[in-house]
């Protein structure tokens, strides 16, 4: 594979430069695929498309796209002859479509993607002593905890860890509390969740005593009403960074707001859908010569800037926005709201598709499309994930679907609740 130079480097080039080295990364790529992937190497035979006419970002299109459906069906003929699997570790994908995957990565592909994860930190200031709040889908304590902490600390790296399963108008005084003894200069998590405590902090006239330097947010689209919440709460602008654990696209927010494709991290097309305003993002992961992710469907939309170049001076195609991942909030029995349930799927790689249903605080239905492999053991530690997080009390139906009906542009919604308090709205 063509040796990388650094990466900061490289956003000092032009946008030729930057888009010449994308194009030297793909043939190369695609060339590895078609000799020592299974599954490619019939393929372009089937296809009848020459692997060394693969050299630019619109000659994918001789490819089909692949879905995650298929993929999940051809992982084993996904994998490369020429990775001994010993030198790889397992990463696999939280699932926002309810369907997460497990697959092998090389080490230094793993280093890669956290390097350009903290390339897009290191734009805005942030270096890795910096201590940080973060508010993710990590199980940090019991969810039958009724009383603080609800945050656990991660000492070597100066982190701050909230716990997003136990944020409800009784407790987030306790959190708001944490935060102003903490004074972390950097916040970072889920929009939804930051989005809650950001809400409660507006609504209380509660502040945190100091201003962070720097909000970033990650996993889920940031939404306008969301950004104006976090904003008003925090007095600064969050961030956003776009990514997933397949390495298929990248993209990060300059400092003047403007999100950059990551051009150097993977080929990303953006396949126009006629009857919504948005485009599909593909990506072919081009750095994990272990497991190939060619053409492969993300899931998510995004709309295309018309602008050529950023004033920040850097390389990359400007998104105008992002417009995936929206997802609902999940209401308990107490009134607490609960985002980004993906989780509870992450490790149940025989679930297809799955969606969660609320018409009624307390109570919700899953919806479940079986794989072939799907077997009593994964309803049990569906249940099992979803007490982790819900509770106990939960009253929680598994119902189990042929399909499950998309929305608009083909998106499947992964929660859907009828309750207005938890609702999530497009709207500023």
């Amino acid at each position: 594979m063509l040796m990388l130079l650094a990466g900061e480097e490289r956003c000092r080039w032009s946008a030729e430069q930057f888009t010449h080295y994308r194009d030297c990364l793909l043939q190369q790529y695609i060339l590895h695929c078609s000799e020592t992937v299974p599954y490619f190497r019939a393929g372009f035979r089937d296809w009848g498309v020459e692997p060394q006419s693969i050299r630019t970002l619109e000659d994918l299109q001789a490819i089909p796209v692949l879905k995650k459906s298929e993929f999940t069906g051809h992982a084993a003929s996904l994998e490369s002859e020429a990775v001994d699997a010993r030198s790889c570790i397992t990463c696999h994908t939280s699932g926002t479509t309810g369907n997460g995957l497990r697959f092998r990565t090389s080490r230094q592909a793993y280093r890669e993607q956290w390097a350009v994860w903290w390339r897009f930190r290191r734009w805005h200031g942030i270096d890795l002593n910096t201590k940080c709040a973060y508010f993710g889908g990590r199980s940090i304590v019991p969810i039958s905890q009724n009383n603080p902490p609800f945050w656990r600390y991660d000492h070597a790296r100066q982190h701050i860890l909230f716990s997003g399963y136990h944020m409800s108008a009784q407790t987030l005084p306790a959190y708001i509390q944490e935060l102003r003894r903490q004074r972390a200069p950097w916040i970072s998590g889920y929009p939804s969740l930051l989005a809650l405590l950001a809400t409660r902090m507006v609504e209380t006239g509660s502040d945190l005593g100091y201003s962070p330097r720097w909000v970033t947010t990650l996993a889920e689209n940031l939404l306008p009403s969301q950004k104006a919440a976090i904003t008003k709460a925090f007095g600064v602008v969050p961030r956003q960074h776009y990514g997933m654990a397949e390495g298929a696209a990248n993209i990060s927010e300059c400092e003047i707001g403007r999100l950059h494709v990551d051009e150097d991290f993977s080929a990303v097309e953006f396949i126009p859908e006629p009857e919504i305003d948005g485009c599909r993002v593909v990506g072919t992961a081009f750095l994990n010569p272990a497991t190939a992710f060619v053409r492969y469907e993300v899931g998510d939309l995004a709309r295309i800037s018309t602008d050529s170049s950023c004033p920040c001076g850097r390389p990359g195609r400007l998104i105008e926005a992002l417009d995936g991942r929206l997802e609902d909030y999940v209401a308990r029995h107490d009134g607490s709201m609960v985002g980004r349930m993906d989780h509870i799927f992450k490790d149940l790689v025989n679930v297809r598709e799955a969606q969660i249903f609320q018409e009624a605080p307390g109570q919700v239905s899953i919806r479940i499309v079986r794989g072939l492999l799907y077997r009593s053991a994964d309803e049990k530690r569906l249940r099992s994930e979803i007490s982790k997080r819900l509770g106990n009390d939960m009253d929680v139906r598994i119902e189990y679907w042929d399909s499950i009906p998309r929305g608009p542009g083909g998106k499947l919604r992964f929660v859907i609740s009828t309750l207005h308090k938890s609702k999530i709205t497009r709207g500023a």
